[in-house]
């Protein structure tokens, strides 16, 4: 597809950026439905944030995705935060609108989507969440908002209390996470713990029920230690790399007007370009 002056212009902004499979994500949907436009690796400094979108804004561009450091700073930005993104206190996705910032949080929506193309109802009883960041506030809200309890586990204790009280459910300590899980119907990693170059995550599946399900939102590697342990006992798992496809859809749908599919040739794409 070759652009016109009429093109339509996104991307995604972060510091660094280079690693980031968004453009090929996006530019693989753009080629997909002939879409007069393009989506763009942004790389840019925390201090140069503010100044940078409000360029952004004037030059015309549709939106932005935002990732790693920006997050919070973006929220700051909004003109108007959907209700999942006041929850989450982050944004990750921005749309310009005549002249406005309107700001939302797609992780929480897009690991729910990935759980239901994995046959995985989220609604099928409480979830341990490991983790207390960004992604497990997102993670936590989504799951809170579907009216299910939600229990947070974090290595800093305080952290998961703090996650736990601003969205009402409970914390357990680090220590007690492999005994949880009898009573819980979903485990969800957020921490990177299992992500290459990092510790993997020691955690034992000895009291997991058959009926568990699991989830990490790691995708590098596609399959973590916590997954292939989870898989070896007949346990129904859903991997990182759905999540990050599932997240994307809103964003697209904004910016270019077409609302794109998840299927397995675009996981194909986008797992081989990770192999690579």
């Amino acid at each position: 597809m070759h652009l016109t002056g009429q093109a339509r212009l996104a991307g995604v902004i972060g510091w660094p950026v280079a690693h980031s499979r968004s453009p090929l994500l996006h530019g693989t949907w753009l080629a997909r439905h002939a879409i007069d436009g393009a989506y763009l690796p942004l790389p840019v400094h925390p201090d140069d944030f503010p100044a940078c979108v409000a360029a952004l804004v004037r030059m015309g561009f549709a939106g932005v995705n935002v990732t790693i450091p920006h997050k919070q700073a973006a929220f700051a930005l909004c003109d108007e935060v959907c209700p999942g993104a006041l929850r989450a206190g982050a944004v990750n996705t921005l749309v310009f609108r005549d002249g406005a910032i309107l700001g939302s949080n797609t992780d929480g929506t897009g690991f729910l989507a990935n759980l239901r193309a994995h046959d995985i109802d989220p609604a099928a009883g409480p979830a341990l969440v490991l983790g207390a960041g960004g992604a497990a506030r997102a993670i936590g809200a989504a799951l809170a908002d579907c009216g299910i309890p939600v229990t947070y586990c974090n290595r800093t204790h305080e952290r998961a209390t703090t996650l736990a009280t601003t969205l009402s459910g409970r914390a357990i300590r680090w220590d007690d996470r492999a005994a949880a899980l009898s009573d819980h119907a979903l485990l969800v990693n957020t921490t990177a713990l299992g992500m290459s170059g990092h510790a993997a995550l020691d955690l034992t599946l000895d009291a997991a029920p058959p009926s568990l399900a699991v989830a990490d939102i790691v995708y590098v590697p596609l399959e973590t230690g916590l997954l292939a342990a989870a898989r070896a006992r007949g346990l129904r798992t859903a991997g990182g790399l759905g999540m990050l496809l599932h997240q994307a859809v809103p964003g697209f749908a904004a910016w270019f007007g077409v609302t794109p599919v998840v299927d397995n040739e675009l996981y194909r794409i986008v797992a081989a370009d990770l192999a690579g």
